[in-house]
Order: structure tokens, then C-alpha cells, then sequence
């Protein structure tokens, strides 16, 4: 009797512990859920829009860097298994936050009370009327909150399917499979990089805003130059 008991106890101790994960820490949603996690957490972000403050592209580069060994607590992935994971995670989600969109319009969101969500949706319609589809169905991969309501905006807004299917798995690829290598490029050539993280993570996160942020100056500098050019009409 002792024995059934203890192994429940046992069970009970690992359940509780798997429960306990931090959701919004990159590092304990890999230990607790491996590769896999990484493909759920990657749907979720771009398919869903409860998915808006998940870690993605912290997610993506620490399980890279993972991929060599260079983790506390000798924790190491499969760098393949891992890039199938996140590309189709981030591919699958965004295509399901199209057609969610496109089936159900602004409804969901409207319903939703979420400050930064509501501003994340705002910025997106910018995108999408500021650079035109292609351009910027890319670039909001690598902004947070945009990427998450991106999708259904697009849907929402009747973005032709093609078009956004073309440009989702572009940016989709060049996002989750390129921030995955770099954090592995990056955990093979720097002993102990593990140490340094979260600088490391905040450098990608600022990185990842100057496509965006030089696609927003060069369109004012146009609107500007078109500006001088009706005044002096």
C-alpha cells in the first residue's frame, strides 16, 4: 500500500511542478516542454490572439542556444527537430489567425479589453496600409503584439489569400528558423553565452525594431518630399 502511495505522491510532486512554469520565461517554458513547447508557443503567438504576450522571440534564440549545451542545468535540443517545430508553429498560427480574421472580422478583438492589444492592432493597420501587404505582413514578424494581431487584421481587412499565404511563410521562415540559428551560431562560437542572456535577448528585441524603423523614416521622408513638392506647385 505504501509503494501505490508514494509513486502518486511522486506523480502528484512532477504534475505540480509542470503547472508551475513560468509561461513568460523563455528558459523554464524549454525545460518543462522541450521542442514541442516551442511549436505550441509559436502557434499560439501568431494564431491567437491570447497569444500576444508570450516570448517568442526570446523563445526562438535561447532554445537555438540550447541546441549546443550552453544552458544551466545540462539541458540540450535537437537543433532539427527544434527548426521543424518553430517554423511549422509559426506557419500553422499565422494561417489560423488569417482565417480566424477572415471568418469572424474585428469581432474578436472588439470583445477583447487589452490596452496593449488594442495598440498592437492599431499599429498593425498602419503596416498594412503604410508599406502595402507584402512588405508589411514581413516586417510585423519581427515586431511583438503586431505579429499576434497582424494576422487576423489581414483576414479582417480581406488581405487576398494568396498574397498573405506567399508573404506569411517569407517572413515566417526568415523569423523563427533565422532567430533560432543565431541563438545556435551565437551558443557555438562564445563559451558560458548562456551568462549574458538577457542583454544578448535585448539586443535581438531592438535589432529586430530597425527594418521597421527605417521603413517608418524613409515613408516620411517620402511623404515629406511630396509635401515640398505640392507646395511648390
Amino acid at each position: 500500500m505504501a509503494a501505490p502511495l508514494f509513486a502518486a505522491s511522486q506523480l502528484g510532486s512532477q504534475l505540480g511542478s509542470e503547472l508551475a512554469v513560468n509561461i513568460l520565461s523563455a528558459q523554464s517554458l524549454l525545460a518543462a516542454f522541450g521542442v514541442l513547447g516551442v511549436g505550441v508557443v509559436m502557434f499560439a503567438e501568431t494564431g491567437l490572439l491570447i497569444g500576444f504576450f508570450l516570448p517568442g522571440d526570446s523563445l526562438l534564440f535561447t532554445a537555438g542556444l540550447l541546441c549546443t549545451g550552453a544552458g544551466h542545468g545540462g539541458l540540450k535540443l535537437s537543433l532539427g527537430p527544434l527548426l521543424v517545430c518553430a517554423a511549422v508553429g509559426a506557419l500553422a498560427g499565422s494561417q489560423c489567425g488569417y482565417l480566424i480574421g477572415r471568418k469572424a472580422g474585428g469581432a474578436l478583438l472588439a470583445r477583447s479589453g487589452s490596452p496593449r492589444l488594442h495598440e498592437g492592432a492599431k499599429r498593425a493597420e498602419e503596416l498594412l496600409e503604410r508599406y502595402g501587404h507584402a512588405k508589411a505582413i514581413v516586417l510585423a514578424r519581427f515586431v511583438p503584439v503586431v505579429r499576434t494581431v497582424l494576422n487576423p487584421m489581414a483576414g479582417a481587412l480581406q488581405v487576398p489569400a494568396r498574397t498573405f499565404t506567399v508573404w506569411q511563410v517569407v517572413g515566417g521562415l526568415v523569423w523563427s528558423i533565422g532567430l533560432t540559428l543565431a541563438g545556435y551560431a551565437l551558443g557555438s562560437s562564445i563559451p558560458n553565452v548562456d551568462r549574458y542572456l538577457l542583454p544578448i535577448i535585448a539586443v535581438i528585441v531592438i535589432v529586430s525594431l530597425i527594418p521597421l524603423a527605417a521603413e517608418f523614416r524613409r515613408s516620411r521622408k517620402a511623404a515629406a518630399t511630396t509635401a515640398e513638392k505640392g507646395a511648390e506647385g
